[in-house]
């Protein structure tokens, strides 16, 4: 029995660790540079879990090595211009670079301006804004120790978010999301996701996170019963296709996780990916 429990915790994360790897290492056509590693400098500068030891400097840093040169040197003229600038001006400035990073698929330094926006102009909207941009660049992240304070920066734009609107659905759902990863008692923010699911069912982001927890704590049929309900009413993804083969494959149920890995595997197109899929495929048929 114990070796089945532990049978199935391997395979969760290896399945975790592979999505990770797909949803993580897209590239962006034309911006990012071709068979270069990621750079991680900023790994060593920032303390884990104290977002005040981040700065927006550090994250331009690492991003502008992971455009391309044209690129890169466009984002440097306006961060010199924003440097410069003061009150509304600056204010302007940090609206354009958050949209600017996030043209290149850089959430780090695209978040951290926002935050700067949200400070600046503290609505609900801005917070909101920078709660998710900030969740994004979490999900993206494989730095281990930048991961933390960008969920710290997360669950702070969300808390602020919910001080202006506590009825709020994209902040309920941010601020449940970033406890349920690590910023407080997962139960607490499990209850905060379910009062977002009671009010609004198809809320995507609250049920994905909620099916992605159930896989975690090895709740599988609750994982299947949640990522079915994800694809067959309210929005079918790779991701979503991925989580609950994972769920089938570690209840031992191979033909159901074929299919759903498959089915991943047809919306994702993407080649890595896709050589992943066929090897998990044919080891499940062996």
């Amino acid at each position: 029995m114990l070796n089945s429990v532990r049978s199935k915790q391997v395979i969760t994360i290896a399945a975790m660790l592979a999505l990770v790897g797909f949803l993580f290492t897209r590239e962006v056509k034309g911006l990012v540079k071709p068979k270069e590693e990621q750079k991680s400098a900023v790994a060593n500068e920032a303390a884990a879990g104290n977002a005040n030891s981040f700065s927006i400097d550090q994250a331009s840093a690492t991003a502008l090595s992971q455009v391309t040169a044209t690129i890169a040197k466009d984002i440097s003229t306006l961060e010199k211009v924003y440097k410069n600038a003061s009150g509304n001006d600056q204010l302007v400035q940090a609206k354009q670079l958050a949209q600017k990073w996030d043209d290149v698929e850089q959430a780090i330094p695209s978040a951290m301006y926002l935050e700067v926006v949200a400070n600046k102009e503290p609505i609900l909207t801005n917070w909101l804004s920078a709660g998710t941009r900030f969740l994004k660049a979490f999900d993206n992240s494989t730095d281990s120790l930048v991961k933390p304070v960008l969920l710290q920066k997360a669950n702070l734009s969300f808390t602020k978010a919910m001080a202006l609107d506590s009825t709020n659905t994209e902040a309920k759902t941010g601020l449940g999301v970033t406890i349920v990863n690590g910023m407080g008692a997962p139960m607490t923010g499990i209850a905060l996701l379910r009062e977002v699911v009671e009010k609004d069912p198809k809320n995507f982001r609250a049920n994905m996170n909620l099916g992605k927890f159930a896989v975690q704590s090895g709740q599988f049929d609750k994982a299947i019963i949640r990522f079915n309900t994800i694809i067959n009413e309210i929005k079918a993804t790779p991701d979503a296709y991925f989580y609950l083969g994972t769920a089938y494959e570690s209840l031992g149920k191979k033909t159901e996780a074929i299919d759903a890995y498959l089915s991943s595997k047809k919306l994702a197109a993407n080649p890595t990916f896709s050589n992943f899929i066929d090897k998990k495929v044919a080891q499940l048929k062996n």
